[in-house]
C-alpha cells in the first residue's frame, strides 16, 4: 500500500510541474518533424517500365497501376495486359481503358525537385531543334525570367490561344439520326485538344448546352475514344496511315451497365 501511494505521489508531482508533458510533447514533435527519404517513396512514383520518375502519369483503369504515358502506349502496341500485374486490360482495345492521372503527376512533380522544370526544358529543346512550336502550355513555375524583347515575344505567344500549335483538320459527323448534324462539320484545332473539349463543343452546338457533354460519345474507326485522349494521340494511334481530315463521329452515350 505504501509503494502504490509513493508512485501516485510521484506521478502527481510530475504532472504538477509539467515536466512529464513537456517530455511527451518534445518526443511527439520530434516524430512529426522526422523527414521521409525520397528513396522510400520511389516505388510509388516511378514507372515500372522505364524505371524513371513518372512523366505524363497514365493509369490502367482496371487495376490502377500507373506508368509513363509513352511507356504504356508503346507497351500496349504489342500487348493487352498490364505490365505490372499482367491482368488483361481489354482483348482488342486496351488503349481505351487507360487514363491520364493528373493527381499522381502533380504529386510526383512536388516530391522530386526540378523534375517538372527539367522535363519542360527537355521537351522545348526537342521541338526547337526540329523547328516546331511547343505544343503545351508552360506551367508558371517553369517560365524562365526574360527581359526586353524576349519577354514581349513570350507574352504574344501566350496570347495566341494555341494558334501556333500543330493544327489538325477534323470532320465531325453524327453517327445516327438521334443527334442532328452540325451545319459546319469541318473544324481546325490544336493537336492538344482533348476528346472532352470536342464533346463540350458538340454539346454546345447540337444540344445547346455545354453541360451535357457527358451525354455524348465520340468515335473513330467505330471505337469510343477516351475522354483524356488528345487529337494528336488519336491521329497517331487511329489515323496514322490515312489522309486528312481526321474523321470522327458522335452519338448519344450508350450506357452498357
Amino acid at each position: 500500500m505504501g509503494i502504490e501511494h509513493e508512485q501516485l505521489r510521484k506521478t502527481s508531482t510530475e504532472e504538477g510541474d509539467g515536466s512529464h508533458w513537456l517530455v511527451q510533447f518534445r518526443r511527439l514533435f520530434h516524430e512529426m518533424e522526422r523527414r521521409i527519404r525520397l528513396k522510400t517513396l520511389n516505388p510509388y512514383i516511378t514507372c515500372k517500365i522505364c524505371k524513371g520518375y513518372l512523366i505524363d502519369a497514365t493509369t490502367v483503369i482496371e487495376c490502377l497501376h500507373t506508368f509513363c504515358k509513352s511507356c504504356l502506349v508503346k507497351h500496349l502496341e504489342d500487348n493487352n495486359t498490364c505490365p505490372t500485374c499482367e491482368i488483361v486490360i481489354h482483348q482488342s482495345h486496351p488503349l481505351q481503358y487507360i487514363s491520364y492521372d493528373r493527381t499522381m503527376q502533380d504529386i510526383v512533380y512536388k516530391l522530386v525537385p526540378n523534375l517538372q522544370q527539367n522535363e519542360v526544358r527537355r521537351e522545348r529543346d526537342f521541338y526547337k531543334k526540329r523547328g516546331m512550336p511547343y505544343p503545351k502550355t508552360i506551367p508558371n513555375n517553369c517560365i524562365e525570367k526574360e527581359t526586353g524583347s524576349q519577354s514581349s515575344s513570350s507574352k504574344v505567344e501566350d496570347s495566341d490561344y494555341h494558334r501556333s500549335d500543330e493544327q489538325v483538320n477534323i470532320l465531325l459527323e453524327a453517327q445516327t439520326t438521334a443527334l442532328k448534324q452540325m451545319r459546319r462539320k469541318f473544324i481546325r484545332c490544336s493537336a492538344q485538344v482533348t476528346v472532352t473539349h470536342l464533346k463540350k463543343f458538340i454539346a454546345k452546338k447540337v444540344l445547346n448546352n455545354m453541360d451535357k457533354y457527358r451525354e455524348v460519345d465520340i468515335l473513330c474507326n467505330e471505337e469510343v475514344l477516351g475522354k483524356d485522349h488528345t487529337v494528336k494521340f488519336v491521329c497517331v494511334t487511329r489515323w496514322r496511315f490515312k489522309d486528312p481530315p481526321l474523321k470522327l463521329y458522335y452519338r448519344s452515350r450508350l450506357d452498357l451497365a
